[in-house]
């Protein structure tokens, strides 16, 4: 077997040489993963270049994939996706994973950025006060998902009450506010979280979703899903995928 002209092209173009550094140790090996997800996947996507990155990287976050963001990082930044981007892409994941599976991320890009020259520009990048972002991050869940989470931070039982209070004010009012990433780009990262991580359907039919209320069509959650395949497995995509059927119905 021999590395497809395509894959070899995309490597070149993304990468500079192949990424993860197996094509001397493991070269059957790199060339079976090469040609599928650099060629056979690739072009069955119609997803341009950012959109994908930031899909895989927030997938690998998911599955804890941390060595293999290393090597995808550095393509992203050479190519479409900007430091602020990632960083906005790992602040949210913090939401969604916990500090305990993002911060070595954090570090990792950090570390990246450093290597490449990059830095993020120093301003603040959120939009709400502590006083504004329960009512900001409501509004956000609103725009999502639909009038039918109005007042959401005031639901449910006394005793997780405040939950929801935190649901609205930290995950949507402090992140999903930000500058950065727009909300489709959120709402379609936070699907990679949810559907890398496992055992999180309940949420990952919300969020697909979510998704499709904001414009993000059943077509290209299929293609977000078939792009991450390589990266997390095909369990996890097939679970993603019944996930998106049964929000799309």
């Amino acid at each position: 077997m021999e590395l497809s002209e395509d894959a070899k092209q995309y490597c070149g173009k993304q990468f500079g040489q192949e990424p993860f550094g197996l094509a001397e140790s493991d070269p059957e090996f790199s060339m079976l993963f090469a040609n599928f997800a650099f060629d056979e996947v690739i072009r069955e996507s119609k997803l341009d270049d950012k959109t994908r990155f930031l899909a895989i990287l927030a997938a690998l976050m998911g599955c804890q994939g941390l060595e293999t963001f290393r090597s995808m990082v550095l393509g992203a930044l050479r190519n479409c996706v900007t430091p602020v981007e990632l960083k906005e892409l790992i602040y949210q994941g913090t939401a969604y994973l916990g500090l305990g599976r993002t911060l070595p991320f954090l570090l990792a890009l950090n570390e990246a950025l450093a290597q490449q020259g990059l830095s993020v520009p120093s301003q603040p990048r959120g939009t709400t006060t502590r006083e504004t972002r329960v009512e900001a991050g409501n509004q956000a869940q609103v725009d999502i998902f639909g009038e039918s989470m109005r007042g959401y931070q005031n639901s449910g039982p006394e005793e997780t009450r405040h939950i929801n209070r935190w649901l609205a004010g930290n995950c949507f009012g402090d992140y999903y506010t930000r500058d950065g990433l727009d909300d489709r780009q959120r709402e379609m990262i936070t699907f990679c979280f949810l559907a890398a991580q496992g055992g999180c359907e309940p949420q990952l039919v919300s969020h697909a979703a979510g998704n499709l209320h904001i414009g993000n069509n059943k077509a290209f959650l299929i293609d977000v899903v078939s792009q991450c395949l390589p990266y997390i497995g095909y369990p996890r995509s097939l679970n993603a995928l019944r996930c998106v059927r049964e929000a799309s119905k």
